[in-house]
């Protein structure tokens, strides 16, 4: 047997998976973002459960508009730069619709996604939900709904990241009385906001260290998010809005053109391993997206939402977000934070 052929077979029967084969030690280049979420994919996946599987990731690191910016450009090219992209659910679903992903094939886990998340053109890693986050020595009473944060005795006090700049538009129309599906009333509803005061952290590790500081005291953010800071010693309690939170699911999908189909889907395989499911959970906060993860009660009932809040759970209309993408990026641009 010739070397290569070895090494290919050895690798087979290692991975597990007789779906898809790859080369031993084969680099996979996963484009995603810094920070928190960059840190735990190493030491929750890449470093415990990739490698030993013959994996060699390699982040490609950047916010995700310059990262879906040359997934467009790049697909024309015969090799695009990353065999991995990990997007919102927003940003997957607009970049689909330019035909930039292969078809997710029959995956040795995939009976395990739960049935809601799953879709033919990307796989959900972990999902959670927008809720306000508060400081309960500076905020009193509790904020109950997104308006709250518009009030004036909170002027220069609320805090955004810029990362979630389309997540802050669609707030902003639901509290100006449009929502999912309809911005039109978000644009006021900004500038309202700017004149407030509302500062923009370019990240959300920075806005952690302003919430930290008691430089603002109330944000709209992840559930999941609140919770990791909570364990950080940031003194913050969540509050699921009246008006019904919004879900958001972080995905990830393989480009027609990377350079190694088989190593990426196995990485994306492996991400949904209980074990890198649950790292998420215990360090992030984020839910799993697979069934057989379950999570001890006490951490549940930090990251998860009542039977309640489900029921008023809102998702967004990824058709619009896509639509509108252009324009809500233009406005937080060129205006919003000018």
């Amino acid at each position: 047997m010739k070397r290569r052929d070895l090494a290919a077979a050895v690798a087979a029967l290692t991975a597990g998976a007789p779906r898809l084969s790859y080369a031993q030690g084969a680099q996979v280049v996963v484009g995603t973002w810094g920070g928190d979420y960059g840190e735990i994919l190493q030491q929750g996946l890449d470093i415990p459960i990739a490698r030993p599987a013959g994996l060699e990731p390699v982040q490609d690191v950047a916010p995700a508009p310059p990262r879906k910016a040359k997934l467009l450009a790049e697909r024309q090219a015969r090799r695009g730069s990353m065999d991995v992209a990990a997007l919102s659910d927003v940003d997957m679903y607009e970049l689909s619709q330019h035909g930039l992903f292969d078809p997710v094939p029959e995956l040795a886990r995939i009976s395990a996604i739960i049935p809601a998340l799953r879709k033919s053109y990307a796989v959900p890693h972990i999902y959670s939900a927008r809720v306000i986050l508060y400081n309960p020595a500076k905020v009193n009473p509790a904020p109950r709904s997104y308006a709250d944060l518009w009030d004036p005795k909170y002027r220069g006090r609320v805090g955004l990241s810029d990362l979630l700049y389309a997540q802050y538009v669609e707030t902003a129309a639901i509290v100006g009385g449009g929502g999912n599906s309809d911005f039109a009333p978000a644009w006021d509803k900004l500038r309202a906001w700017k004149q407030l005061g509302a500062r923009v952290y370019p990240s959300n590790e920075a806005l952690a260290a302003a919430l930290k500081s008691e430089e603002v005291w109330l944000t709209v953010m992840w559930l999941a998010r609140g919770y990791m800071w909570k364990q950080a010693g940031i003194p913050l309690e969540h509050a699921v809005p009246e008006e019904g939170a919004t879900s958001i699911t972080y995905e990830m999908a393989v480009p027609r053109n990377t350079r190694g189909k088989d190593q990426a889907w196995r990485y994306i395989e492996l991400m949904l391993d209980p074990r890198a499911q649950s790292a998420f959970a215990r360090r992030m906060g984020y839910v799993p997206t697979v069934t057989d993860a379950p999570l001890p009660p006490e951490l549940a009932r930090q990251i998860s939402l009542s039977d309640a809040d489900q029921a008023r759970l809102r998702t967004p209309d990824y058709a619009y977000m896509a639509r509108m993408a252009p324009d809500v990026l233009n406005f937080w641009n060129r205006e919003f934070k000018a």
